[in-house]
């Protein structure tokens, strides 16, 4: 996509298009690539009573950028953090900058405070945790929509859970931008050799940045690190 299109994405004209009718129901497109769980969300969705939703789906990162283009009035993305199409925080950054003014929850698996810290620094609004209770679940999302909830939910903090190892995603946020750039070169499975004709850098130099970030996750190995992102 060109950069005169991605900005029209969210260019003002386009942004008052998409605000909906005072009556009309608050869109909400759900992407996962797994059906179950995708149905899952939706069904717990629709039990919500007080607040009328159109729930739109798609199954891959190209669907849901293609959904959100044609549809003018999303209200809310619930975008899982790993696809066919896009692995680790890769799908959450395209479509942040594809579309600036979107408001991006992860759905995960993952329950550690770094990967939600690193989700929150890009640009996400909130994080739901496969698996959750399927009111807790609906809470966060009215929530985020603006809506009354059953439960406190203790401001902006409460839309992103807290998970033991906070002092992992602080000892990541020290290493500055190009090591988050080399782990997200890691998590979309680049080697070490593709991330040094990427970045510029030596394949020696790309070697010690890689060596840091394991260090500082504490984690042994690549595979480790990708699993966290899962």
């Amino acid at each position: 996509m060109s950069q005169s299109s991605t900005a029209a994405d969210d260019s003002p004209d386009a942004v008052a298009d998409r605000l909906p009718a005072a009556d009309a129901p608050l869109k909400v497109l759900v992407v996962d690539d797994h059906a179950l769980l995708r149905v899952g969300i939706v069904t717990s969705l629709r039990a919500i009573e007080h607040v009328q939703l159109q729930l739109l789906e798609a199954s891959n990162l190209s669907d849901a950028i293609e959904i959100y283009r044609n549809e003018a009035d999303i209200a809310l993305v619930l975008l899982d953090l790993n696809m066919p199409d896009s692995k680790g925080l890769q799908g959450l950054k395209q479509f942040v900058e594809t579309f600036p003014l979107a408001k991006v929850a992860v759905i995960s698996g993952t329950q550690d405070e770094f990967v939600i810290g690193h989700v929150r620094a890009l640009g996400a609004v909130g994080y739901v945790t496969k698996g959750q209770d399927a009111g807790a679940m609906s809470d966060i999302v009215l929530a985020l929509l603006g809506k009354p909830v059953s439960n406190e939910l203790g401001g902006g903090s409460g839309r992103f859970p807290k998970f033991p190892n906070s002092s992992r995603y602080d000892r990541v946020a020290e290493l500055g931008p190009r090591h988050l750039e080399i782990l997200e070169l890691v998590l979309s499975g680049c080697s070490n050799q593709e991330i040094s004709t990427a970045t510029g850098l030596s394949l020696g130099t790309i070697k010690n940045y890689v060596s840091t970030i394991l260090l500082a996750l504490d984690v042994k190995s690549r595979s480790h690190l990708i699993s966290l992102f899962r």
